[in-house]
């Protein structure tokens, strides 16, 4: 099983910038990729961004450019650096961790961008 610590989340005004950070632990070693997404109210879950062991990402649309996703394996972190937020990011957001045996997530953390 994998275990995952999603942390960073607040309130955050349009135009600034907030870093989410996702701690993993367990079967790390089952870990192919990892991922960020999110959830309004009302609204399914969506995909933010996705990491993979290489290093590859992938983003949605809606925050290319201002959003970046990275990984620190020493660490077993992943982190979301979200620059430049509107206040349509407010979610709850969710680590992701896509393994060989399936999905593990987060707990989710707020996040609010409001001024």
């Amino acid at each position: 099983q994998v275990q995952l610590v999603e942390s960073g989340g607040g309130l955050v005004q349009p135009g600034g910038s907030l870093r989410l950070s996702c701690a993993a632990s367990g079967s790390i070693f089952s870990i192919n990729a990892m991922g960020w997404y999110r959830q309004a109210p009302g609204n399914k879950r969506d995909l933010v961004a996705t990491i993979t062991l290489t290093g590859s990402t992938n983003y949605a649309n809606s925050v290319k450019g201002r959003f970046t996703i990275s990984r620190d394996n020493a660490k077993n972190t992943v982190y979301l650096q979200m620059n430049s937020p509107k206040p349509e990011d407010t979610a709850v957001y969710y680590c992701n961790a896509m393994t060989t045996w399936g999905d593990y997530w987060g707990q989710g953390t707020q996040v609010t961008v409001s001024s």
